[in-house]
């Protein structure tokens, strides 16, 4: 048995076989996704969050065991590897417990105690701490030589190094961990001399704050760091100080008398200069890992709303990405989001009297409708930008066209990439960035993943957390929110396809190499003729590659090809083909599946393999829906409070859920605002992009703040 999977086990709540399953298909090369969706049976029904999990923990033991073998290597060099110190460190899975261990064998710059031992000092350091001397200043006269010049010297080298031997026990620096778990306090406050006042500003609720450590949340405690960072807070953390020297006293010291005074000097010193320090460090650290991890995990829950946001489909689409002094980029795309023609209207802005608005306007309306009239444009997709209300409301008037308001976040990322410049190397950036609006209606996710996940706009302090961390977490969403919808492997672009189980940017690439020299797919089998394509990346992508309108209707389905023949083997049954058991509901309802159960198929399969056949291929996402603003309202002078507004939820933190109500500026319904119940997770309530009915609670001009509430408005 793996030696990971009792830990992972006991760490996840799942059982040792089921961690040890997944382990064996990690190790064999198998992703969380295909893991999740064909291997139910081996993992004991996972999900793909579960596997996730397994995974990460999995990778975070390994790398612990080359920490364990590196602390090991060290000590042994030392010659100081005991049988009892060798396993203790083996047998431990506790970080802390770990270095705590092999602190005082770590390698450190010359300190004070070392240059007393070098002294010569370490015997009298010992006498002291006997604390049975009656007459230390006696027992000092004996070193007082070479660079020791007189008693006072001699005692206070010899403090040193009781100091810090105090300072490396483990027992000592547990007790002061666990008071400071318990009473440790975060202080921030504000740095006199500012040179920018409004940006001080947004800090200013961290002027003066303190907080019990364990009880402030994480977006406090990210904002507190980004102040400090800036300039604008200090922050410290802090225990009581106090306590803890009476505590260690109480345990080093024993008695009255001239020694127990020096040792009690000693722990004091040894408390303030080395242990404080360095505990307060460590739950500095600490806490801000368990803060990055939280706003990673509202980010990853955002991003994955955001990708599997609702589609348009293959339509053709006018983009329209709203612009002011330029004009509005226009673009039309056809079903297959291939760029057909592009121009510029001025819609909005621009100087003169309200006349000349007038025919500015109707002239735009009517090119807009002149457009839309010659490409037999199906659905418009606004940008959320500059001047999108107004240019929203033009298109509005198009007889028989949706318009739709997408958000613009990242677009112009894309529209400067490098998959931006091989996509369209002949047009500049601000019709790239149209294209993009466009094509982010017809299909998100497909769109969203040529963008770095972390500018598409949905998390807070995303550049203040760890990035290697945020950067694999964001990765394996799109991971799984690809693989989730599953992928047309005749359309997609190289960017969606490296995102497939099993695949990568080289197989991507080489599909599309391939499908630009042979053609369309025609079947899941060919994928094998791919060059580097082998065996186990067709088991991996296979299920999860769609392929429409193919000879075998199971090639567009979500069921694996490794499972044709069960299905084959039930149509057979049924007296009826594959095609007819997908089209006749009557035939699958006769289906017994356990007479199919197998040593290598089981009911989770099989469920599975029927499920789909009722809709193969079927979009698990939603249906994308139109929406308007309130007209009465343009910018934040124009909000009144106790006004009911529609809007459309933008950002979910885990303090409450950012609104686009129309004004340019987004509204927060705090998380207690959001329900009238304690609410403990703001996605219980409310989804990305959702829309929203709310009211206006509160408008702080100067610091461009909007308080919401949904507390008794209706939702429609």
């Amino acid at each position: 048995m793996n030696p990971y999977s009792i830990l992972i086990s006991k760490s996840l709540n799942i059982r040792v076989e089921q961690a040890e399953a997944v382990i064996e298909l990690l190790d064999a090369g198998a992703t969380i996704p295909f893991i999740s969706r064909y291997r139910k049976e081996a993992t004991g029904n996972l999900n793909e969050v579960q596997v996730a999990a397994v995974s990460d923990l999995y990778e975070r033991l390994k790398e612990l065991r080359k920490r364990k073998e590196t602390i090991l290597k060290t000590i042994d060099g030392q010659g100081k590897l005991t049988d009892e110190l060798c396993q203790r460190i083996e047998t431990s899975w506790d970080a802390t417990e770990i270095e705590d261990i092999y602190m005082p064998f770590k390698p450190r710059r010359r300190t004070r105690a070392q240059v007393a031992r070098e002294q010569g000092l370490e015997p009298l350091a010992k006498i002291i701490m006997n604390q049975k001397e009656h007459y230390p200043d006696m027992a000092a006269q004996r070193f007082v030589k070479g660079d020791i010049k007189d008693i006072g010297q001699a005692i206070k080298g010899a403090q040193d190094i009781i100091a810090e031997g105090i300072s490396l026990n483990e027992g000592t620096r547990q007790a002061v961990r666990h008071n400071f778990q318990r009473e440790a306090t975060i202080v921030s406050r504000v740095i006199m001399k500012m040179k920018d006042e409004d940006k001080a500003q947004k800090y200013s609720d961290y002027f003066a704050f303190s907080e019990e450590l364990r009880r402030c949340s994480s977006h406090r405690l990210l904002a507190m760091r980004r102040g400090e960072t800036e300039g604008v807070l200090r922050v410290t953390i802090t225990g009581d100080d106090e306590g803890n020297i009476e505590r260690l006293k109480r345990h080093y010291v024993h008695g009255f008398g001239p020694c127990q005074t020096l040792v009690a000097e000693a722990v004091e010193d040894s408390y303030k200069r080395l242990i404080e320090p360095s505990i307060e460090n460590e739950f500095a650290a600490l806490s801000k890992e368990k803060a990055d991890d939280e706003a990673i995990r509202v980010f990853k829950e955002n991003l994955r709303q955001l990708l599997l946001a609702a589609p348009l489909g293959q339509k053709r689409v006018m983009g329209v990405d709203p612009g002011i002094r330029t004009g509005c980029k226009v673009v039309v795309l056809d079903a297959q989001g291939n760029l057909l023609y592009h121009t510029v209207v001025f819609a909005v802005g621009g100087h003169g009297d309200s006349k000349s608005s007038m025919s500015r306007l109707s002239k735009a309306e009517e090119q807009f409708s002149d457009i839309a009239r010659k490409w037999r444009v199906d659905a418009i997709a606004c940008g959320n930008g500059t001047a999108s209300r107004e240019t929203a409301d033009i298109l509005r008037q198009i007889d028989g066209i949706p318009t739709y308001v997408v958000s613009e976040d990242g677009a112009s990322i894309y529209s400067t990439s490098e998959v931006a410049r091989e996509e369209f190397p002949n047009e500049d950036v601000t019709v790239r960035g149209a294209v993009s609006i466009g094509r982010r209606l017809m299909d998100p996710l497909a769109e969203l993943v040529k963008i770095d996940p972390k500018s598409i706009g949905v998390g807070q302090y995303q550049h203040d957390v760890d990035q290697t961390k945020l950067k694999h977490s964001l990765d394996q969403t799109v991971e799984l929110c690809v693989n989730a919808v599953g992928v047309n492997v005749n359309t997609a672009s190289k960017n969606l396809l490296t995102y497939v189980s099993g695949l990568g940017p080289v197989l991507a690439q080489n599909i599309i190499d391939y499908r630009r020299e042979n053609g369309p797919f025609t079947s899941r089998a060919q994928l094998k003729r791919v060059p580097r394509l082998g065996p186990t990346a067709f088991q991996q992508c296979a299920g999860f590659l769609r392929i429409p309108g193919a000879k075998n209707p199971l090639d567009a389905s979500a069921v694996h090809p490794e499972s044709y023949a069960i299905v084959e083997h039930i149509a057979k049954d049924c007296g009826c083909t594959v095609a007819d058991l997908i089209r006749n509901a009557d035939q699958r309802k006769k289906v017994n599946i356990n007479k199919y159960v197998s040593a290598s198929v089981g009911l989770p399969t099989l469920t599975d393999i029927m499920k789909e056949l009722e809709k193969p291929g079927r979009d698990p996402r939603g249906k994308v829906e139109t929406f308007e603003f309130d007209p009465r309202v343009r910018k934040p002078e124009d909000l009144v409070p106790m006004m009911e507004l529609p809007g459309v939820v933008t950002n979910i933190t885990n303090f409450g859920a950012f609104v686009d109500i129309g004004v340019h500026q987004d509204g927060l319904i705090h998380i207690s605002q959001l329900a009238d119940k304690f609410v403990h997770d703001p996605n219980d309530i409310v989804k990305l992009h959702q829309h929203v009915r709310v009211k206006v609670l509160e408008v702080d001009n100067r610091r461009h703040r909007i308080a919401l509430t949904m507390k008794g408005v209706p939702q429609r």
